[in-house]
C-alpha cells in the first residue's frame, strides 16, 4: 500500500469546506477521503521539516536557500457569511 497522509481538521471548521494543497483545489473522493474529522490523502504530502543550524546559517548569510518540497494544506470554510481559512495544517503519515 502506498504512503498516505492524514490531516486532522480543527474543531472550529464546519462540515462544509474546500481543501487546497499547495494552492490547488482538491476533490473529495478523488484526491482525499474523509474519516471522521480527518482528511486522508492518497499520496504523501511533502513537508520540509526542521532546518538544522548549518542550513539556517547558510540562508542567513545568503550563501544558499532551501529548495526542499513543502506543500501547505489549507481548508476554506464559511462562518456567518464570511469566508475563513484554516492554513498550515500539519499532515502526518498515515498507514
Amino acid at each position: 500500500m502506498p504512503d498516505r497522509s492524514r490531516v486532522d481538521l480543527p474543531a472550529y471548521v464546519p462540515d462544509r469546506y474546500d481543501v487546497f494543497v499547495g494552492g490547488i483545489k482538491q476533490e473529495r473522493g478523488v484526491d482525499y477521503e474523509v474519516l471522521g474529522r480527518s482528511l486522508v490523502f492518497a499520496r504523501p504530502i511533502a513537508q520540509e521539516g526542521r532546518l538544522g543550524f548549518w542550513r539556517w546559517l547558510s540562508m542567513w548569510l545568503g550563501v544558499a536557500g532551501t529548495y526542499r518540497k513543502h506543500e501547505n494544506v489549507d481548508v476554506v470554510y464559511e462562518v456567518n457569511g464570511r469566508r475563513q481559512v484554516a492554513t498550515g495544517l500539519r499532515p502526518e503519515r498515515f498507514v
